[in-house]
């Protein structure tokens, strides 16, 4: 049965890894002063904290990177470097609704909010009134032609109405 790591085991495994990298480190460092002829010291340990990283402003950005097109420009002989296309010139000025355009965007919008309530209200409805539909359909088609049968099947206020119409 394996024995359980502790801490210590841990420490211990870790300073007998970090002796043997310096070992190896040292190794490397003479094998290396004797193809070039110097002499056998080892070279300096990196640093162990890491580095942080600097932040640049934008116009900062924007000035190295001028800095350095001018230096490729003088490297490659042109007389200029490309003119800078990324710096926007005046820009247009914000454009402004009138009174009336607002007025009728809001007109259009509660019309489109009445008619979408309108269109939700009337399924409930007619689904109530379907099998009543049906029914009178069926009647109509067996007794009487299809103009009666949607006279029969109208609401009572249009039944009113296509009567006084008639008269």
């Amino acid at each position: 049965m394996p024995t359980p790591l502790t801490n210590e085991i841990i420490a211990a495994a870790i300073l007998g890894f970090e002796e043997q990298k310096r070992h190896i480190n040292s190794r490397i460092s003479e094998l290396k002063a004797m193809l070039s002829g110097g002499s056998p010291e080892p070279a300096a340990a990196p640093e162990a904290a890491p580095r942080k990283r600097r932040k640049f402003s934008a116009a900062t950005r924007r000035k190295m990177k001028q800095a350095q097109q001018r230096r490729w420009a003088r490297i490659k002989g042109e007389s200029q470097p490309p003119a800078p296309a990324a710096i926007p010139g005046p820009s247009k000025p914000k454009r402004k609704l009138s009174a009336a355009g607002r007025a009728a965007i809001i007109a259009a919008t509660k019309k489109r909010w009445r008619l979408a309530k309108a269109a939700k209200v009337q399924p409930v409805t007619a689904k109530k009134a379907a099998p009543k539909k049906v029914a009178a359909k069926k009647a109509a088609k067996k007794s009487a032609p299809v103009k009666k049968a949607a006279k029969a099947s109208a609401p009572p206020a249009v039944k009113a109405a296509t009567e006084a119409s008639a008269q």
